[in-house]
């Protein structure tokens, strides 16, 4: 305690220069002239300072209520650790000018001093000394501190950080420099949108050039400034991105986009500028900021929005074609479609001068279009089947006045569906050569991808198919090979039946559709979609959830079929499995100690070979 005290002592010294020895020893001298640190412009009312009869500047309040004030910081000084918060010299100020006791204050700081802090970095130097690594000792004590402060973190007493500073604490400007603290930033801003403590630090993220971090944060919408900074950089970021990280950007920046009303507007007219003014912007295709648009309205869907006024707004078209309009936008805001409707829009496009196509070309009219058509039991009047496929394939081929693939889409679409609808599986196996020649065009494959996501997920195909490759799943290899830009949806297909349960059926047996499925996460990655897939079965092994047989099926086939030169992300995903012994075997180590090429199977081959061309591995 003594050690307190003295420190407690150096504290007022710096206030009050003149009187050090007196505070110890209890003895005052009022003659003495008053520490110039109360000295300054007098504004209203002046008080005796109780040290030195000298007027001094207090605030109104303060004047009028001394013993309030020396209650309320008193109360504040007997606090555990009080003596460690960043106001106490503002405190310690305000009873003194008030006409505190110092002698008061140096017991109290002192007798509740815990010493909580320096404990804590006592106990971590002692750690560190015993040989943990500094690293992870200091990682093992920002974990507990983010864990205490996520537990008890007030945003009232948050915001009166400010009340008592007067300005941005210094230790705040400090900490937003450190990955870790921005992070339990971001977490308590979510936590806690409408602190202004938060709000202000999320800005000064921003102003830092963090804002790169931010797009999940949801405090952003509420800044302007910040939002529209956020938005910049993030739209940036698509732009740049390869297709593998693209998806992932623009999930994030739509979750932010979505959180408001006037983000998604604010959001949605900027990107309908963009599309139409971007000829001064260097690879910048209209396509991605028309992408991006779309996926912001999925999201708001998803997040049970109607925005349809919003983009029938910016479509442009309610003056020019206020009927078409009218009825899109009841289907779309009930997310249902209406054969009236339907009705409407046909005679509307089958006339010699239609309305553009781009305004039945939205995402969400063609799904209900697809859906009607391709998915399994849904109710469709035979009457009126013509129509939904003539909008279906006048949205998807026609291109401004060229119809020169109308017609041809039409059959298609009519014959797939005629297919999905009357055929079971012996039956669609004669109709294969006809299937795999409608599939080349696009929205007859989504179609086909609706019709096989609504069969291979009914609990009982697994157990009543008997083929090795079920006709369902060939289709979706012959969907890969037409149209890259279906990879995706493909992908998710696949890897929802991996992870499916299929409890009814025998171990061995879930073991054979696992490898048959990875067949074709195999013929998918043979297509160039590489990234996603080796991703994907590497987070599988990681996990640990899936046996090693089919990690060692996955590593054996891709071996067999792939042949340099790698790039260096492939290489970072799928070395390290090859490497392996469990999943590889003895082959890895036999690499391992080889240094030259002459390595004659696949494993060492491709070690041995990834070993000489990427250093860092």
């Amino acid at each position: 305690w003594t050690t307190t005290a003295t420190l407690v002592v150096l504290l007022l010294r710096q206030w009050f220069p003149q009187y050090p020895q007196q505070w110890v020893t209890g003895v005052y001298d009022y003659g003495a002239p008053p520490p110039p640190h109360f000295l300054g412009p007098l504004q209203g009312l002046q008080q005796v300072h109780p040290l030195g009869g000298q007027p001094m500047d207090l605030d109104s309040q303060d004047i009028l209520n001394p013993q309030e004030i020396q209650a309320d910081c008193l109360a504040k000084f007997a606090r555990p650790d009080y003596i460690m918060e960043p106001g106490i010299f503002n405190q310690l100020k305000r009873y003194f000018q008030s006409g505190g006791n110092p002698e008061q204050v140096i017991e109290l700081l002192s007798s509740n001093y815990c010493a909580y802090a320096q404990m804590a970095n006592l106990m971590a130097e002692w750690i560190i000394s015993a040989g943990a690594n500094i690293n992870e000792v200091r990682q093992m004590v920002e974990s507990s501190l983010q864990d205490m402060i996520l537990k008890t973190f007030d945003p009232k007493k948050a915001d009166t950080i400010f009340n008592e500073e007067g300005e941005t604490p210094g230790w705040l400007t400090e900490m937003i420099e450190h990955p870790t603290w921005r992070s339990l930033i971001y977490r308590l801003a979510n936590e806690y949108p409408d602190c202004l403590m938060l709000n202000f630090t999320i800005k000064l993220i921003s102003d830092a050039g963090f804002q790169g971090e931010i797009t999940s944060i949801s405090t952003a919408a509420q800044q302007i400034e910040v939002f529209s900074r956020i938005l910049k950089t993030s739209v940036s970021k698509i732009l740049h991105s390869n297709d593998d990280d693209v998806n992932k950007l623009m999930t994030e920046t739509t979750q932010m986009i979505c959180h408001a009303e006037h983000t998604l507007v604010y959001s949605q007219v900027l990107l309908h500028v963009l599309m139409k003014h971007n000829s001064s912007m260097k690879n910048a295709s209209p396509l991605i900021f028309k992408r991006l648009s779309q996926e912001i309205v999925r999201t708001a869907r998803d997040h049970n929005h109607d925005v349809t006024h919003v983009l029938m707004g910016l479509s442009g078209f309610n003056s020019s074609y206020p009927n078409e309009t009218h009825v899109l936008s009841s289907m779309l805001s009930k997310n249902a479609l209406n054969p009236a409707d339907i009705n409407a829009l046909y005679k509307a496009y089958n006339t010699k001068v239609p309305p553009p196509v781009e305004l039945i070309r939205v995402p969400q009219f063609l799904e209900l279009l697809i859906d009607t058509l391709f998915k399994p039991g849904s109710r469709l009047n035979p009457e009126h089947k013509s129509k939904y496929v003539f909008l279906l394939a006048y949205a998807s081929s026609v291109n401004g006045i060229n119809q020169a693939e109308l017609k041809p889409t039409i059959n298609a679409i009519e014959k797939v569906h005629e297919i999905c609808y009357s055929k079971n599986t012996n039956e669609i196996n004669t109709e294969l050569q006809g299937l795999f020649q409608c599939i080349r065009t696009p929205c007859v494959s989504m179609g086909v991808i609706r019709w096989v996501h609504s069969v291979v997920t009914e609990p009982s195909y697994f157990k009543l198919s008997t083929e090795h490759t079920p006709v369902h799943l060939a289709l979706l290899d012959e969907i890969v090979c037409c149209h890259t830009l279906l990879h995706q949806k493909v992908f998710e297909l696949i890897t929802m039946l991996f992870e499916s349960k299929q409890d009814e059926l025998e171990i061995l047996v879930q073991l054979e559709v696992k490898k048959m499925l990875i067949d074709r996460m195999v013929n998918l990655l043979a297509r160039g979609y590489v990234l996603p897939v080796t991703k994907y079965v590497r987070a599988c092994w990681r996990k640990g959830d899936t046996d090693v047989s089919l990690i060692r099926y996955f590593v054996t086939e891709v071996l067999e079929i792939i042949a340099p030169p790698y790039s260096s992300e492939f290489v970072e995903l799928f070395l390290p499995m090859v490497e392996n012994d469990e999943i590889t075997g003895g082959n890895a180590a036999g690499a391992a100690a080889s240094t030259t090429t002459d390595a004659t199977d696949v494993v060492s081959e491709f070690i041995v070979h990834c070993r000489a061309t990427h250093k860092s591995y």
